[in-house]
């Protein structure tokens, strides 16, 4: 019984892992474009924001693409490069 349990967890913990946040690069903070500055640019790159966060050494949002879709989006703070998206379709 242990061990299908452990299985069980470690089954688990391996399928979150997918589904963990981006990998930027890490730069000094004093790099980073301030979070005003990001989310006016992310902005005028067509996204819709709701909201903006910084998720590790990246920045986050959830909002909406150009095309009304629903989006989750990491960019590097420094370049504002899309590391990872992820687009509801």
């Amino acid at each position: 019984m242990k061990l299908l349990t452990l299985f069980a967890v470690a089954t688990i913990a391996a399928s979150s892992l997918s589904f963990a946040g981006a990998k930027c690069t890490a730069h000094p903070k004093a790099e980073w474009l301030k979070q005003s500055d990001a989310l006016a640019k992310i902005e005028a790159m067509g996204y819709k924001v709701k909201k903006f966060k910084t998720s590790g050494e990246c920045y986050e949002i959830y909002g909406h693409n150009k095309d009304g879709k629903k989006v989750e989006v990491y960019f590097d703070p420094k370049t504002l490069d899309i590391v990872k998206s992820e687009i509801d379709d």
